[in-house]
């Protein structure tokens, strides 16, 4: 990316702040240029500033990260929240997607992880952690989580098939298939046709 990126910390460990800052700022295209400790003075420092995407911790003194994301997509639809967080319940996950976050990154992921999510997050995709991935594609009774039959249906869909060859393999009707995807893009926090296509791709050993 060549376009500068302007951040946004919300955190309130500041010395939580201070590593991601100091991560961030080694990339050339990145520019931290505010942080907060909590969910009013982050949407201050949104008036304050030119902020292209907020790093979103959801634990914070207050409001927690998740309705902070929400009064964030409220005030400032244009900026892109990405959640940080040490939690990998899918709950949390969920949550904040419904939120209006456009990806979940774990705190203890590799730390090119968090690079890679701005990047996506700012492109336009929605980006997960592998282990948040992993979890989100498993069969769950849940209704938030895929069922068997969506699972063959993702499996089919990082193949590559069309909803016609996907209906043909599973004795479905194409109608039923376009549902099934509809669902998983609901379930999965994902919007369109490529993201889950990239998404059944990237997590085709888990699904």
């Amino acid at each position: 990316m060549s376009s500068l990126i302007k951040i946004l910390l919300v955190d309130d460990h500041p010395l939580v702040r201070d590593g991601l800052r100091a991560r961030l700022e080694a990339m050339p295209h990145f520019q931290v240029v505010a942080e907060a400790g909590g969910a009013a003075e982050a949407l201050e420092q949104a008036r304050l500033h030119a902020i292209d995407l907020v790093l979103m911790d959801i634990n914070m003194r207050g409001s927690n990260g998740i309705d902070a994301t929400a009064q964030f997509k409220l005030a400032f639809p244009q900026i892109a929240v990405l959640i940080l967080s040490m939690h990998d319940k899918l709950e949390y996950v969920s949550q904040a997607i419904q939120a209006g976050a456009r990806g979940y990154v774990l705190k203890d992921a590799p730390g090119k992880d968090i690079v890679i999510a701005i990047e996506t997050v700012m492109s336009g995709g929605i980006y997960y952690s592998a282990a948040v991935a992993r979890q989100l594609a498993k069969p769950q009774t849940q209704d938030t989580q895929l069922t068997s039959r969506e699972h063959e249906v993702l499996r089919h869909i990082a193949l590559g098939e069309s909803n016609k060859q996907i209906a043909r393999a599973l004795d479905l009707s194409v109608r039923t298939v376009e549902t099934h995807r509809l669902n998983i893009k609901r379930k999965l926090g994902i919007e369109g046709q490529a993201e889950l296509i990239r998404f059944a791709v990237e997590n085709a050993q888990g699904i």
